[in-house]
């Protein structure tokens, strides 16, 4: 299946002042969910933010929270988003397709994700924008979530799926400002 725009939310999990400084390859990580979220919102796909126990592990990094300016920010405090019906009401249960970034991948985006599809939605996992403290963690994370039908993604293939086509207005424009 194919990413569409109009299918979509961008669920970025957790991505922490606490949290993604400990993450390996944290600054490209952090530099991924970014763009992701710019992405997103240049052609019209909704996001929606979540921040495990912020009371101990920080807010939303800045650059995070400038990007995703307007989304939703949900608190947590089980690891997976979907546990304790704190996406309830939000894009992710209108629309079937949800993409995922963030951290950590083992635990959180896992567990959240898992739930997703479980639920019956359609999961995209965007590999260099998802991490964990350990590579051995994030490797075995995208593992399972292979074996359960979720798919990991490079978040070039959420950008021209999204896009649909090239040769617009639209196409352009992201090329310009994303694709390098």
């Amino acid at each position: 299946m194919l990413m569409k725009h109009e299918n979509s939310t961008l669920l970025v999990i957790d991505v922490q002042q606490k949290l993604a400084p400990v993450l390996e390859g944290s600054t490209q990580l952090v530099a991924n969910c970014v763009w992701l979220a710019e992405v997103a919102a240049r052609v019209g796909v909704p996001v929606v933010v979540t921040e495990h126990f912020p009371d101990k592990l920080g807010p939303t990094l800045p650059e995070v929270k400038a990007a995703t300016a307007g989304a939703p920010c949900l608190s947590k405090t089980h690891f997976s988003a979907a546990g304790e019906s704190v996406l309830r009401g939000t894009e992710i249960e209108r629309r079937r397709q949800v993409v995922v970034c963030g951290a950590e991948a083992h635990v959180c985006v896992l567990q959240t994700v898992l739930e997703l599809r479980w639920a019956g939605k359609e999961v995209f996992v965007v590999a260099e924008a998802t991490g964990s403290r350990r590579s051995a963690d994030r490797e075995l994370a995208f593992a399972r979530m292979r074996a359960h039908g979720i798919d990991i993604v490079s978040r070039e293939m959420v950008a021209f799926e999204w896009l649909q086509r090239g040769g617009t207005e639209l196409f352009r424009a992201v090329s310009r400002d994303f694709i390098r």
